[in-house]
């Protein structure tokens, strides 16, 4: 086994726990709400199968506070995704805690690609997992849930990461200066925000990972899992088609812990990078604020 991601935790100024470290499973879906909905309830049901029961006890009610997670909570969640408002368009997030960053958090966000509320939207579902969890059930364990995750998923983009876990962002309330210097060490951790990238993504991507899903039109565009195969001809690297014109592409039998102190970044993902690039999310305007020059470096840190 190689070594896990570091034990981190970012606390705010009150001494909240806003961040730790996990793993986080994404996907994006350039498709209507409404369409995959079904599946991705189907998703949620798995993820609950495997995380410890009573685990997520919180979710975002209507009026936007946080409200216990009983009966009624699920009943809406379900109602919301299955018979869903506003043409599909609605938010669901889940987590341990009303007030810190837990080691689960299921997140949602239903948005219709052309929606004009949007820069460039697409349905976005996340998963996050303890590191302890990789640790007692291992990397191959973690793949296979993934997949199980990813089946019925039209995605166009996905990943799984070693990860900051802080639900709706709340890293940001935590220590900068010790984000920064993790992240610029550590790159191969993912400072996630799903709720920001659903609404300006659309078809392209973001950083290669472990665990990088390639589905329609993005691996068409990237020219199929021919050009995978030659682009990643590395003895750590293996590709899995999926049905529906889809590829798992796995950089590393472990979710590699890169510490560019101690070693170089991976050639591989050095490789699935350049292959990526025209296709990679950026912020595009004459005068970039401060956070998205920030994120546009660090979505091309394997270039």
């Amino acid at each position: 086994m190689k070594e896990a991601p570091p034990s981190i935790q970012l606390r705010d100024k009150g001494g909240w726990l806003a961040a730790q470290d996990g793993l986080v499973i994404s996907f994006y879906l350039n498709t209507s709400p409404e369409e995959v909905a079904p599946a991705i309830w189907r998703s949620l049901q798995r993820y609950l199968q495997v995380i410890p029961p009573k685990t997520l006890n919180w979710y975002v009610s209507d009026e936007g506070d946080m409200a216990p997670l009983d009966d009624m909570g699920w009943e809406q969640i379900r109602q919301y995704l299955l018979e869903p408002p506003w043409n599909g368009a609605w938010a669901i997030e889940l987590s341990e805690s009303p007030s810190e960053a837990g080691s689960y958090q299921f997140e949602y966000y239903g948005r219709r690609p052309g929606d004009p509320l949007y820069k460039d939207p697409t349905t976005s579902v996340s998963f996050a997992f303890p590191t302890q969890d990789l640790r007692e059930h291992g990397a191959l364990r973690m793949r296979a849930l993934a997949l199980e995750l990813a089946e019925e998923l039209p995605f166009n983009f996905g990943y799984v990461s070693p990860a900051i876990v802080s639900p709706h962002g709340y890293w940001s309330s935590g220590d900068g200066h010790l984000l920064e210097a993790l992240l610029n060490r550590y790159p191969s951790l993912d400072l996630y925000h799903a709720s920001t990238y659903s609404s300006l993504i659309g078809t392209q991507a973001l950083s290669p990972t472990w665990l990088t899903f390639l589905g329609q039109p993005l691996l068409g565009q990237m020219g199929g899992i021919d050009a995978l195969r030659n682009a990643l001809s590395f003895p750590e690297v293996s590709l899995l088609p999926m049905d529906g014109d889809r590829v798992l592409v796995t950089l590393d039998e472990w979710p590699a812990l890169i510490d560019t102190e101690r070693e170089a970044i991976p050639p591989q993902y050095r490789a699935l990078a350049r292959l990526m690039e025209p296709f990679l999310f950026q912020y595009k305007s004459e005068e970039l604020l401060p956070y998205q020059q920030d994120m546009n470096r660090r979505i091309r840190r394997f270039l």
